[in-house]
């Protein structure tokens, strides 16, 4: 294995971390209506249980509501028990051709747990990619044993570090913006 083979494979898993951690802070409540709320959500549809989006559209027609539109009329029951049970704090309307979900808007005490919420994952994330950096520090030790010149050792763990510190900086733009968008009322 080269050096160059070990920065590429510490970069893609940087790149997963940060990755996984869009999809996490994507499903924290911003207080606007955002169909990926109801991502967790499943339903029983005919003995199995499924994804909301998958046996629904789901819209926003305005920042406070969210609109769920079954493509079978009949498991409209069945969508507003799982909205109810998923403890997303929701409250479905049903209407019989459709389900109207009012978001309510955050309390400044709820919106400070987003928050904290998201920086917990923006820390879950710099672990991930510092695990990499360290995974990537002992390949190149083994590497150098193995007959890498100390040079291209200590080169390569340099650009590893600079590769650690560019992601740990992209952690902290996302969860500056969440917090931002977050506390926005």
């Amino acid at each position: 294995m080269s050096t160059e083979a070990v920065l590429k494979s510490t970069k893609d898993m940087m790149d997963k971390a940060i990755s996984h951690l869009e999809a996490e802070l994507l499903k924290i409540r911003t207080g606007k209506a955002n169909p990926s709320m109801l991502d967790s959500v499943m339903v029983d549809y005919y003995g199995a249980m499924t994804p909301l989006n998958q046996i629904a559209n789901i819209n926003t027609p305005d920042a406070r509501t969210l609109v769920v539109q079954p493509w079978e009329k009949n498991k409209l029951n069945d969508i507003e028990r799982a909205i109810i049970n998923s403890n997303l704090g929701l409250n479905p309307q049903n209407d019989g051709d459709i389900i109207r979900i009012n978001v309510p808007p955050l309390t400044e005490e709820r919106r400070k747990e987003m928050v904290k919420l998201a920086k917990n994952e923006a820390e879950h994330c710099k672990v991930s990619i510092r695990n990499a950096r360290k995974n990537a520090n002992e390949t190149i030790k083994k590497l150098q044993k193995d007959g890498l010149g100390e040079d291209m050792a200590k080169d390569a763990e340099t650009k590893i570090q600079n590769l650690t510190r560019d992601f740990e900086a992209k952690v902290d733009d996302h969860v500056t913006k969440k917090e931002k968008e977050i506390m926005t009322v």
